[in-house]
C-alpha cells in the first residue's frame, strides 16, 4: 500500500459526528470486545464535549489530544492520548472504524503516522499504551512497531470500562527516534 494514501491530523469540530457515529453505533459485541461496558458508554453530548473542550485549552493543559485518521480521504479511524503529563508520559488509544479496515496493517501505518505528533507536540519521553489483555490485535501492532512489554494487569483503565486484564507497553523516546529514522 502507498504511504501517501494514509493521512494523519488532528481532529477537528468538523470531524467529531465521525468520533461520535462510532462509539454510538457500535454494537455491544465489539465494545465488549474492546473492554467497554456497554451501560457506561457516554452520550452524545458528552462525547462532543470530550473533544470539543480540549480544543480550546493548549497543548500543556491538556488532558485529551486527538488524531483524525483518513485513506484516500476517507475518515477510517482515529487516536488519542489521554492521562497526559507533559513532557514526561502519555497513554496512546487506537481505533480503525469499520471492520474490513481491521488486520490489515493499516493500524501500523497509521500509528506510526502519528507517533510524531505525540512525541513531539508534548515533548514525551514515553508513550503507553494498555490494550485490552484479550484483545489480540493492538497488542500485536504496538508490539510490532517497538512498544515493549511492561505487564498484564487487572484495572478499570477507564469511566466507560468494565474490570479486565490490559497488557502494558510502553515506546520510549529512544525507541521513537529508532521508528522514525527506518
Amino acid at each position: 500500500m502507498s504511504n501517501n494514501r494514509f493521512h494523519v491530523r488532528e481532529m477537528t469540530i468538523d470531524d467529531l459526528e465521525h468520533f461520535i457515529n462510532y462509539w454510538l453505533e457500535a454494537t455491544p459485541e465489539f465494545l465488549s470486545k474492546m473492554g467497554v461496558d456497554v451501560d457506561k458508554r457516554p452520550q452524545r453530548d458528552a462525547l462532543f464535549k470530550l473533544v470539543v473542550d480540549q480544543f480550546k485549552v493548549p497543548l500543556e493543559l491538556r488532558k485529551n489530544y486527538f488524531l483524525f485518521w483518513l485513506l484516500d480521504d476517507k475518515p477510517v479511524g482515529y487516536s488519542n492520548i489521554n492521562q497526559i503529563e507533559f513532557s514526561k508520559q502519555a497513554f496512546m488509544h487506537l481505533h480503525l472504524w469499520q471492520p474490513e479496515n481491521r488486520q490489515r496493517g493499516l493500524g501500523m501505518t497509521f500509528i506510526k503516522k502519528s507517533l510524531p505528533f505525540y512525541f513531539e507536540n508534548f515533548k514525551l519521553k514515553s508513550l503507553l499504551c494498555e490494550p485490552y489483555a484479550l484483545n489480540p490485535a493492538p497488542n500485536r501492532v504496538v508490539e510490532k512497531i517497538g512498544f515493549q512489554f511492561v505487564k498484564t494487569y487487572r484495572t478499570i483503565p477507564g469511566a466507560s470500562n468494565f474490570e479486565q486484564f490490559v497488557s502494558q507497553w510502553k515506546l520510549s523516546k529512544a525507541a521513537f527516534e529508532k521508528i522514525i529514522e527506518s
